[in-house]
């Protein structure tokens, strides 16, 4: 494991609340910490400079995708996406519509007949969903304390959108914590601690690498279009030490099974609002993945796979859809 950057022993000095084990019947209460977002001279610059816009990506090289591809040994394909409907968990004013047109014949002899659809959705924020650097800030700045007004546009954000994070393809992990409880789901406010990270690991034989891409599975995604009112108010998910204990062994990116990655609201810092959603894209440059389907993956043996992903070209969009695959 590399050294960590002065952010990264900012967040562990701060984000110490330790990997006390917690019940599963109930939450038990811990003691609440002062959180404050780092300064920008504590988190700026990037390990990679002050002028990296691509933070975790930077980790995405030909040699972590040949590791990967040496991962692929029966060439079958688990989808970890859900499909895009109207039947979704949204969130405010989000939605999906899709419209199907009329047919349009076309005039020739052949009688070729034409059909597509219109499809009326936010497309950054809906779905299996890769989150962009701009989509999160602390105050007016982004990631590598980018001044969010110098890049927004009304057409999308001139820097650091997600068209400009390209294919991830490289090593996945799933952390089965639901499965190391011996649950199906987690309950709605449990927060995963860094030692049901350690212990999920130790009983899968398995260590977080640097460039993977850390799923967490926590169930919760058994909920998806069978009470999505449940869905979003709330969700088990990393909290702030197991967020930064990933991110110190430096991920790609890290995912979940439910809508922010992290336990909302936090049980150890509820007056913070997402706080794992500033450290992980704002202060260490780490995409998070949101409402993967996991059902199929966490009932094999092998936890680790080729995971890939593309996000759509959205120019200068704060985040995409997208359909990410794991390939044993």
């Amino acid at each position: 494991m590399k050294t960590l950057s002065r952010r990264g022993l900012f967040g562990a000095a701060c984000l110490a609340c330790g990997g006390a084990h917690m019940g599963l019947t109930a939450t038990p209460v811990q003691a609440q910490q002062t959180w404050s977002p780092p300064t920008a001279a504590q988190r700026c610059p990037s390990r990679w400079g002050a002028a990296d816009r691509r933070g975790s990506m930077n980790l995405q090289t030909p040699a972590r995708a040949q590791a990967a591809a040496r991962l692929i040994r029966t060439g079958e394909s688990v989808e970890l996406g859900h499909t895009l409907a109207p039947t979704m968990p949204f969130f405010g004013t989000r939605r999906f519509d899709l419209h199907t047109k009329r047919t349009f014949m076309n005039p020739e002899a052949n009688r070729r007949g034409s059909n597509e659809e219109i499809v009326i959705t936010e497309i950054g924020q809906v779905g299996t969903q890769l989150d962009a650097f701009p989509h999160q800030t602390i105050g007016d700045e982004v990631y590598n304390c980018v001044n969010l007004p110098s890049i927004s546009s009304r057409g999308g954000f001139t820097e650091m959108g997600v068209h400009t994070i390209g294919t991830v393809f490289t090593r996945g992990l799933l952390i089965d914590v639901a499965g190391a409880k011996g649950v199906p789901v987690l309950p709605d406010d449990y927060e995963i601690t860094v030692a049901d990270l350690e212990e999920a690991l130790r009983r899968q034989n398995s260590q977080v690498q640097e460039g993977d891409a850390v799923i967490i599975h926590t169930g919760w995604g058994t909920l998806w279009g069978r009470d999505n009112a449940r869905y979003v108010r709330t969700c088990p998910g990393i909290g702030t030490a197991a967020a930064e204990w990933i991110i110190a062994r430096n991920p790609i990116l890290m995912g979940a099974d439910n809508w922010p990655v992290e336990c909302a609201p936090s049980k150890t810092m509820p007056q913070a609002s997402l706080p794992v959603h500033q450290i992980a894209l704002v202060v260490h440059g780490v995409h998070l993945l949101e409402n993967m389907k996991l059902d199929e993956l966490a009932q094999r043996p092998q936890k680790e796979f080729a995971f890939m992903m593309q996000p759509l070209k959205v120019q200068g969009g704060s985040g995409s859809t997208v359909a990410p695959t794991a390939m044993f």
